[in-house]
C-alpha cells in the first residue's frame, strides 16, 4: 500500500502548491497594499507545512516498499520522479536551510537599496555570506548524488544538464558571438541607411495595447478558459496549468514591449497548459526545468514572434487595435527592424537576442568560480569588467549598479540558475529546425495565423512528456539529437547576417 500512501500524499502536495500558487500571482497583481502583511505569514505557513510534508522521514520507507510493487509504466515514473525530489528535499539538514534563506534574505533586501546607490562595499560581505552557504550546499548536494558541486546546483533547475556538456557548447557560442556581433551591428547599421528607422505613432493606450495582446494570445493558442491576463511590475507566467497567471506591463509611448512580454508569457502558459492532467499531482507531470520552460517562451517570442511570418499576420491586427496611423505606409521590413534591434548594453534584461547569451555566459563562468572557491567576492568586480570588456566592448569600471549589482540572483543564492537562459533560447532554435523539418510548410501557416500543427508538434514532443525524462533526454527525444548549438547559430545567421 506503500504506493498508494505516496498517492494521497501528492494529492495534498499539489493542493498546497496550487493555493501557493494562486496566492503568491495574486500579491503581484490584485493584493491591496495593506495585504502583504498577512499574505506573507499566510502563504510561509503553507510553505512550512508543504515542506514538513514532502520531506517526513517515513517517506523513504514508502518509496523503498513501493519500488517492489507492481506499478505500470506511468506509476514507475513518478515514483522515479518523487524519488529523486525527496533525495533533494533531504540532503539539506533543516537548521542549515534557515540559516541559509536568513542570509540569502537580508542579503537580497540589502542588494535592493544598495544597488541603487552602487555601494558594492556594503553589500560584499553580506554576498560573501550567501557564497559561503552555496558552496556549502553544492557540497551537500554533491555528497547526496554523486554529482560536481555546482553540476549539483545546476540540477535543480536543469535536471540532467551538465558542465562537461555545457562546457563546450558555450564555448562554440561564445566564440561565435564574439565574432559575429561586429558583424551583425554593420550589418544593421547598413540597413538602416538604406532604410532609416521609422518612429512609432503614438501614444498608444493601454487598454488597447491589452486587446491587440489578447488577439494574439488567443491566435497562438492560450487557452483563456483556463488562464487570464493582468498587469504587474515585472511579466511573470505564475497559477497552475488549469488556472495560469499571466502578466505584462506597458508602456504608451510603444507597444513593441508589451506585446512582446505578453507572447514571451504565452509561451510558459502554453507549455503549463498543455501538460498531462491525468494524474497531474504526480511530479512527473510537471514541467521538466527551467531550460525547457525558457525553451517554450524563446520558441514563441523568438521562433516565431519576432519573424516575418508572423508580422504578415500582426500588421493587420496592429491597424484594427491601434489604429491604421500606426504602419501607415510601413512595410514588414521596417516593424522588424524595431522587433529585432541590436545594441550591445550592460543590462542582461534588457539585452537583444544576439547579446544576451554572452551576458549569461560570463555569469556561468564567474559562477564556477565562485562555487569552486577560485574567485572570491573581492575578485567579482574586476572579473566582471575583464569579461564584459572582452565579450561585449564595455567597460564597468565604477558602475556597479550596471556591473555586478544588476542581477538578483546572487544575493538571492540562485546560483546554478543562470544557465537556463541561454540553453533555453538554443533548445528553441533546436526545436523549430526539427519542426520545420517534420511539418515543412509551418512558416506559410504562421503567416496565415493557424498554429493547429505547430502545437499539436510541440504538445507531442515536449508538453506531454512532462518531467519524464531529463533534460537532455527530452531534448534528444524532441528533435533527434542532442543539444547542438549549430541551429542556434544559425538563426541567428540568418536573421542578423548579411543578405
Amino acid at each position: 500500500m506503500s504506493f498508494e500512501k505516496l498517492d494521497t500524499l501528492n494529492h495534498t502536495l499539489h493542493a498546497l502548491t496550487h493555493a501557493m500558487a494562486i496566492l503568491g500571482a495574486d500579491e503581484s497583481t490584485n493584493m491591496p497594499t495593506g495585504g502583504g502583511e498577512a499574505r506573507a505569514e499566510a502563504l510561509s505557513t503553507l510553505a512550512a507545512m508543504e515542506h514538513e510534508k514532502a520531506s517526513a522521514p517515513e517517506i523513504a520507507d514508502w518509496i523503498d516498499t513501493a519500488q517492489n510493487q507492481d506499478l505500470s509504466v506511468d506509476q514507475a515514473a513518478g515514483l522515479a520522479e518523487f524519488k529523486r525530489l525527496y533525495q533533494q528535499r533531504t540532503c539539506l539538514p533543516a537548521e542549515f536551510v534557515g540559516r541559509k534563506t536568513k542570509s540569502a534574505m537580508m542579503c537580497e533586501q540589502a542588494w535592493r537599496g544598495l544597488r541603487a546607490r552602487g555601494d558594492w562595499n556594503s553589500l560584499a560581505p553580506l554576498l560573501s555570506e550567501v557564497i559561503d552557504f552555496a558552496r556549502e550546499e553544492a557540497q551537500m548536494r554533491a555528497d547526496a548524488t554523486g554529482l560536481a558541486p555546482y553540476d549539483a546546483l545546476i540540477d535543480q533547475y536543469d535536471p540532467g544538464s551538465r558542465m562537461a556538456e555545457i562546457d563546450p557548447i558555450f564555448a562554440q557560442v561564445k566564440s561565435f558571438l564574439k565574432s559575429f556581433l561586429p558583424e551583425a551591428l554593420e550589418t544593421q547599421k547598413q540597413r538602416h541607411g538604406k532604410r532609416p528607422l521609422k518612429p512609432l505613432n503614438g501614444p498608444f493606450p493601454i487598454e488597447k495595447q491589452r486587446a491587440l495582446g489578447h488577439a494574439a494570445m488567443q491566435q497562438v493558442g492560450f487557452d483563456f478558459s483556463h488562464g487570464r491576463l493582468d498587469t504587474s511590475h515585472h511579466p511573470f507566467c505564475g497559477g497552475v496549468p488549469t488556472d495560469i497567471r499571466m502578466t505584462t506591463r506597458y508602456q504608451t509611448d510603444t507597444f513593441l514591449p508589451g506585446l512582446m512580454g505578453i507572447l514571451h508569457e504565452t509561451g510558459h502558459a502554453q507549455y503549463e497548459q498543455g501538460l498531462p492532467r491525468a494524474s497531474a499531482h504526480w511530479p512527473h507531470n510537471l514541467a521538466r526545468g527551467m531550460g525547457i520552460h525558457e525553451s517554450q517562451s524563446l520558441f514563441v517570442e523568438m521562433q516565431i514572434n519576432r519573424s516575418p511570418m508572423f508580422w504578415k499576420w500582426a500588421m493587420p491586427q496592429v491597424d484594427k487595435h491601434l489604429g491604421t496611423h500606426v504602419f501607415e505606409g510601413w512595410e514588414i521590413e521596417d516593424v522588424l527592424a524595431h522587433v529585432n534591434l541590436i545594441e550591445a548594453g550592460f543590462i542582461r534584461v534588457d539585452a537583444d537576442e544576439v547579446t544576451y547569451p554572452l551576458h549569461v555566459i560570463m555569469r556561468y563562468e564567474m559562477e564556477q568560480d565562485l562555487i569552486s572557491g577560485a574567485m572570491q567576492v573581492k575578485d567579482i568586480p574586476e572579473a566582471w569588467n575583464a569579461k564584459i570588456q572582452d565579450y561585449l566592448d564595455l567597460s564597468t569600471r565604477d558602475n556597479m549598479p550596471d556591473g555586478p549589482m544588476q542581477d538578483v540572483h546572487w544575493p538571492a543564492g540562485l546560483f546554478g540558475y543562470f544557465p537556463s537562459y541561454t540553453l533555453g533560447a538554443m533548445m528553441a532554435a533546436q526545436q523549430w529546425a526539427a519542426l520545420v523539418k517534420e511539418i515543412p510548410d509551418a512558416p506559410e501557416q504562421i503567416e496565415t495565423g493557424d498554429y493547429s500543427a505547430i502545437n499539436a508538434w510541440r504538445s507531442k514532443n515536449i508538453w506531454q512528456q512532462g518531467s519524464r525524462l531529463s533534460t537532455p533526454d527530452l531534448m534528444k527525444s524532441a528533435t533527434g539529437e542532442a543539444l547542438n548549438p549549430d541551429y542556434f547559430i544559425a538563426h541567428l545567421k540568418k536573421r542578423y547576417g548579411e543578405e
